[in-house]
């Protein structure tokens, strides 16, 4: 009889792309006034795994991106995290990462943009993340 350690199945997570289209639509959702669910695309609709992307995939992505856009993006994933369905992240959420672009650039957030965000979710974590 022999006695051996048992190793998990390594799982290959699926690499979730980034869409820029995808992103300039959820731009264009927000832009024309609050986020209605209606207005998405059954595709967009389920792409709640971007807002929970690595921290990193959104620095990256935020270099090919202007400021007012990145706010615009911030405005997406605040609005879908507190109304869509599975959109909810916590401390994962892309805001926070979108927000630490916009201090890198030497762009802060405003002190209204940060109370827009605060009246529009319940995410303790929004927008710089756990201490």
């Amino acid at each position: 009889m022999s006695v051996g350690a048992w190793e998990p199945e390594k799982s290959n997570p699926q690499k979730v792309e980034i869409d820029r289209e995808q992103l300039r639509r959820f731009i264009a959702s927000v832009t024309s006034g609050e986020l209605q669910e209606e207005n998405l695309s059954d595709q967009d609709r389920t792409s709640s795994q971007l807002v929970r992307l690595p921290a990193q995939h959104w620095l990256d992505e935020s270099e090919h991106w202007q400021a007012e856009e990145i706010w615009q993006l911030i405005r997406f994933f605040t609005l879908a995290e507190a109304t869509l369905p599975g959109w909810d992240a916590g401390a994962e959420s892309a805001v926070i990462p979108l927000a630490k672009s916009l201090r890198r650039r030497q762009q802060p957030l405003s002190k209204e943009q940060l109370l827009w965000i605060r009246q529009h979710s319940d995410n303790r974590y929004l927008p710089y993340g756990p201490l």
